[in-house]
């Protein structure tokens, strides 16, 4: 009996348990099937490393994104603590243009070495991007003008008068302009269509 069942049951080699030999009872693969196997797991393993590559990829193009915004702002806060910068300083001369105004008004700078001065200094402060606003005309701005006398009804306001001059750099205010306002004086159109409604009503 035991003989019997060992000859019908043999013992694994690999395990020592008794039953049916490890590789028997299946068809062994031929080459053909082992070739589909092994071009199966290359197939798998470029899978696996393309899908490697796209993701590092993304991390690449999201860091460089990054980078990229980074550097923008550190540009831009630079750019605009220069203009600061130069803002406060050209404010800070803004006091001797005005020495240098009552000084041409008083015929101090027809001539001379002073002269000199002022113009070198207005070109330079113009050439930095300072800009001088409030001419007697213009329509009243209460962002660019301090209107410390009225007159008129105010539907129309335009400076009358320019007591201080503005000033601007870049689009920054640096001072406003002290100003009187009035209204604006209409105009008569120049075909003369007043003077023919004038005499249509008489």
């Amino acid at each position: 009996m035991t003989s019997d069942n060992t000859e019908n049951n043999p013992v694994d080699p690999e395990t020592g348990a008794q039953g049916e030999v490890a590789g028997e009872g299946r068809p062994p693969l031929d080459s053909e099937d082992t070739g589909v196997v092994q071009e199966a797991e290359v197939i798998v393993e470029e899978a696996s490393a393309a899908d490697q590559l796209a993701e590092r990829t993304a991390d690449l193009q999201r860091l460089q994104a990054e980078y990229t915004n980074y550097r923008r702002r550190v540009d831009r806060d630079k750019q605009a603590n220069i203009e600061t910068a130069k803002a406060s300083v050209v404010g800070a001369l803004v006091p001797i243009l005005d020495d240098l105004d009552r000084a041409r008004s008083h015929g101090d700078l027809v001539e001379g070495p002073l002269r000199a001065v002022a113009d070198k200094l207005n070109d330079t402060l113009t050439g930095l991007g300072l800009t001088v606003f409030g001419v007697e005309g213009d329509a009243f701005d209460p962002e660019l003008h301090e209107a410390v006398q009225h007159e008129g009804e105010g539907s129309d306001p335009v400076l009358s008068v320019v007591m201080r001059k503005g000033y601007k750099f870049g689009d920054r205010v640096l001072r406003h302009a002290m100003v009187g306002v009035a209204d604006r004086v209409g105009e008569q159109p120049a075909d003369g269509s007043a003077a023919g409604a004038e005499e249509e009503s008489k």
